[in-house]
């Protein structure tokens, strides 16, 4: 109907009664005698720009082009935190509240990026606060160990030992390794605990380097497990097929990888401990880690307290429970009963929960099983054994 107004108005067709043909055609009698004004002033109807005159809350294009210049300058490690963490840094040092400056919520760095083309929409991706967080609560209750491989300059491979602290993500080792063996994975922990001490509990997979391979069993299985209790240190590993067990570990890699690619692949192994050292530093000093809103380094440094050998590692959001079978091969965890198997009576066991999951562990860090909790119930029935 409006446009077939704007076209009669334009025509220039004769209307005797306006009340009439806005009846007819349900259209507003102010609208018709608006767009008869304009029509008659310019010929026809065009709608107009409906921008506000001022914005008072528009990103200043000084600021815009410093987004954009970071997203280049900070690559790969480039997301929205590591933008803002900087442009924090260059606030003060320029001083851009003087100038009427100031520094974008995350949320608006994004939109920037969005708006030139600088990020891929990715509609389906999960969002982060879906996530569950699981954190120690200080630093060295927990160092989590994991080996990746890396390319060395004409395709050969090495193997990279990074040694995280759960708590604040400090890289506490990253050590370059021929092969992934028990010895490497000793040098990477002995150097973890020269640098920032010995940690209360290391985590790792169930990778041969950690656990002497698939028939080594016990505390005396491998050289790595002697290495761990020299220092005080217990050791366990992650339960079987669940990765996220070891996750930040496992997602340190991808940082890792992202910094290596931006530099040419170094043709020997001490090359590569060269690049390693180098990458060492800026991750715990310069990186803004989004999880704990600053760089590892100055989390650690303004830590209340650590743990280590000796003090019981304490959790943000899971708790460590040490238990004895009863005689039946029950466990109680609380005002909850788990059932092991009855061979087990009188042994001391380990259980770590992480919300509605438990996993129990025997006294050499072994897995014996997983369940998760129903708390519409008292037993919760039988352990689901590790494979």
């Amino acid at each position: 109907m409006m446009r077939l107004m704007d076209a009669t108005l334009a025509a220039g067709v004769r209307i005797t009664n306006v009340a009439e043909w806005c009846r007819v055609n349900g259209v507003d009698r102010r609208t018709f005698y608006r767009h008869r004004a304009r029509v008659r002033a310019e010929g026809s109807w065009q709608p107009r720009s409906r921008r506000p005159k001022s914005s008072p809350g528009l990103t200043p294009p000084e600021v815009t082009a410093r987004i954009v210049r970071l997203r280049g300058e900070l690559a790969p490690d480039s997301g929205a935190d590591a933008i803002v963490a900087e442009l924090r840094q260059i606030a003060a040092r320029d001083g851009w509240e003087r100038r009427g400056l100031r520094v974008p919520h995350r949320s608006t760095v994004n939109k920037v990026l969005k708006r030139e083309g600088l990020v891929r929409p990715q509609p389906g991706k999960r969002p982060r606060s879906s996530y569950r967080r699981f954190a120690y609560a200080r630093p060295r209750d927990c160092y989590q160990l994991d080996g990746t491989e890396v390319k060395l300059a004409g395709g050969r491979a090495a193997v990279v030992f990074d040694v995280l602290d759960d708590c604040t993500r400090l890289l506490a080792a990253c050590l370059a390794a021929d092969a992934e063996t028990g010895a490497a994975a000793v040098a990477a922990i002995r150097a973890a605990a020269a640098g920032c001490g010995a940690p209360g509990i290391v985590l790792c997979d169930n990778g041969a380097a950690f656990t002497g391979g698939p028939r080594a069993r016990g505390q005396a299985a491998s050289a790595f497990s002697r290495a761990v209790a020299a220092l005080g240190s217990r050791l366990i590993h992650s339960s079987p097929y669940h990765p996220q067990t070891c996750g930040k570990v496992e997602r340190h890699h991808q940082t890792l990888k992202k910094w290596l690619a931006t530099r040419p692949a170094p043709a020997t192994l001490a090359g590569l401990q060269q690049l390693l050292d180098e990458y060492r530093h800026w991750y715990n000093t310069r990186r803004h880690h989004t999880a704990i809103r600053t760089t590892p380094r100055q989390a650690w440094d303004t830590a209340e307290s650590h743990g280590g050998p000796g003090h019981l590692p304490r959790q943000d959001d899971a708790t460590v429970h040490k238990l004895t079978v009863g005689s039946a091969g029950h466990v109680k965890l609380g005002q909850l009963r788990i059932h092991l198997r009855n061979d087990r009576a009188g042994q001391a066991v380990t259980a770590i929960r992480d919300h509605d999951r438990v996993t129990v562990y025997d006294t050499a860090g072994e897995p014996i099983g997983h369940i998760k909790l129903d708390h519409a119930k008292r037993y919760q029935g039988t352990l689901t054994p590790a494979a």
